[in-house]
């Protein structure tokens, strides 16, 4: 029987510290950084507090494989190939994109395929199609009985574990956090108390967050909760997309800060806040806490 996340011994709460950024001192705004890459090496941020409840089901009724999706640059997918690693389930990873399987692996699906993740690759097209009841079959036909973790492991479950992120933080103010597939959004709003908001960042185009983060709360907790908005504007040109703006940015932000910035997610929600900051979005004397949600590769 696979082990539960709890053996792994995380870092919870994970700790937080003080953040300098020119942007914030000219307004007078303090800016922390909430450490959640630090709660676990290999199941950093994010990612643990989405996967552990997940995990945790997967465990207690007997599944011991896990069938998850997502692109050539998941933090999704390695992480859950870290986690079928370590606690003992089997895992394969459906990923978008048939023609990657004929090229070398990047390193990312490089590192799922070592942690035993079996790579199915499949075509945009049918990609889209990831969460439709026919999918699934066509799925169970090939590889048997599995627990299905949707695309970023973004489901109701999900969504209670990453409230717990929400717990931790008391201060008054804005938390923001970067958003990929809306789960560690939705479930933020929902654990912050009174005089807190949640800003999420989206690192992709297209301006469909605000309606998942609202699906995902609808599915965990039946209803809109706590405080929240979706921020559009710095994805940068798409996932895993960069600028120079951006990697400038972040390498100042990096020799300030003493820490590495992972670029993904984590730089442009900095460079977004930075940029908040000077339009004058958080008022003098108020305080900003960014969520570190993963750590660089490497």
């Amino acid at each position: 029987m696979p082990a539960l996340p709890e053996t792994l011994a995380p870092r919870l709460p994970s700790p937080t510290q003080e953040a300098h950024d020119s942007a914030f001192t000219a307004r007078n705004v303090r800016l922390t950084l909430k450490r959640d890459d630090l709660i676990h090496p290999e199941i950093p941020g994010n990612k643990w507090r989405k996967l552990a409840p997940n995990l945790r089901s997967a465990a207690q009724s007997g599944h011991h494989t896990l069938l998850t999706f997502g692109g050539a640059y998941s933090h999704h997918l390695r992480a859950t190939a870290a986690a079928g690693r370590l606690l003992g389930f089997r895992t394969i990873g459906v990923v978008r994109g048939e023609e990657l399987a004929a090229r070398p692996l990047n390193p990312t699906l490089t590192r799922c395929a070592a942690d035993g993740m079996r790579l199915h690759f499949v075509s945009r097209s049918a990609y889209r199609h990831r969460a439709d009841p026919e999918t699934e079959a066509d799925l169970h036909s090939r590889f048997g009985d599995f627990l299905l973790l949707p695309e970023g492991g973004s489901n109701a479950a999900a969504v209670h574990g990453t409230a717990a992120l929400g717990a931790e933080l008391t201060e008054p103010g804005t938390v923001a956090v970067p958003c990929g597939t809306g789960g560690t959004l939705a479930g933020l709003a929902a654990g912050l108390g009174e005089g807190q908001h949640a800003l999420g960042v989206a690192v992709l185009k297209g301006g469909f967050l605000t309606g998942e983060v609202s699906r995902l709360q609808h599915s965990a907790f039946g209803a809109p909760c706590g405080a929240w908005r979706v921020e559009d504007r710095f994805h940068c040109g798409g996932y895993a997309r960069t600028t120079p703006e951006l990697e400038a940015f972040a390498q100042e932000f990096e020799e300030r800060n003493g820490l590495r910035l992972e670029r993904v997610y984590v730089a442009k929600m900095l460079l977004a806040l930075s940029h908040l900051a000077r339009e004058g979005a958080f008022p003098p004397g108020s305080s900003v806490t960014a969520v570190v949600t993963g750590a660089p590769a490497g």
